[in-house]
């Protein structure tokens, strides 16, 4: 099968461009193929400045008993129209649902590709699932921020933590003193970030930093053997 752009190079060529009314062929530098595969002169500013200027319509919306007049470009998608809808019906363009003849059209789709005109009336609706569905994310990502903001201070905690255990450690292998009392307050402070970390919810990635923070238990397990050292390294106050 012979390839599109070979079929509109040999459309346009020299030896086709004498015409019925004698104006000659179009450039083919101005046309574009639409996804529906009709060729059209191109939306974009590139064209010929000469060229017929792209024309502005005016579109009636009925939402609920509402009417709104939009004016827009007759080249504009759907899409574009849902955002310029969101302010005066305080429906988020997401929301929306765009039906025209009696068929829900996609946010992609543009206005003059479905035959909508200067006057044409378009019936906008609530989409409930798309709604609660935005909804959904929105939470599930503010959760997510939320438990990340709550690992990193656990982290930041427990680090501080270790290094008073290291010390502690340090001192009882040289011989030193270690006070019980001072090994009772670490072990119950990690005990309750251990209960604040359990707390947060993990999903994707924040099971990896969850695993980061397990070493958590092994630091209390030091702690635990620190306190049952002999009496010559404990020192009960």
């Amino acid at each position: 099968m012979e390839p599109t752009k070979s079929k509109i190079n040999k459309m346009f060529s020299p030896a086709r461009k004498g015409s019925v009314d004698g104006r000659g062929a179009p450039n083919l530098a101005d046309l574009e193929i639409r996804p529906c595969g009709m060729l059209v002169q191109k939306r974009n500013g590139e064209t010929n400045p000469t060229s017929v200027s792209i024309p502005i319509i005016r579109v009636r919306v009925k939402y609920s008993s509402s009417y709104h007049e939009i004016s827009i470009s007759s080249h504009a998608s759907f899409g574009e129209l849902k955002k310029m809808l969101a302010g005066p019906t305080k429906l988020h363009h997401e929301d929306q649902k765009l039906i025209y003849k009696n068929k829900e059209r996609d946010s992609k789709e543009f206005l003059d590709v479905a035959r909508v005109k200067d006057g044409s009336k378009i019936v906008l609706e609530e989409d409930i699932v798309r709604r609660e569905k935005r909804c959904i994310e929105l939470l599930r990502n503010a959760n997510s921020q939320k438990s990340l903001k709550a690992l990193a201070e656990i982290n930041l905690e427990v680090d501080k933590l270790a290094g008073q255990v290291t010390a502690l450690e340090a001192a009882a292998s040289k011989g030193g003193k270690v006070v019980e009392k001072d090994v009772e307050n670490l072990t119950e402070l990690l005990m309750m970030r251990l209960i604040k970390l359990d707390g947060i919810i993990a999903e994707g990635d924040l099971k990896l930093q969850r695993r980061v923070l397990k070493p958590l238990y092994k630091v209390i397990e030091m702690y635990v053997g620190t306190s049952k050292c002999g009496s010559s390294s404990i020192t009960r106050l």
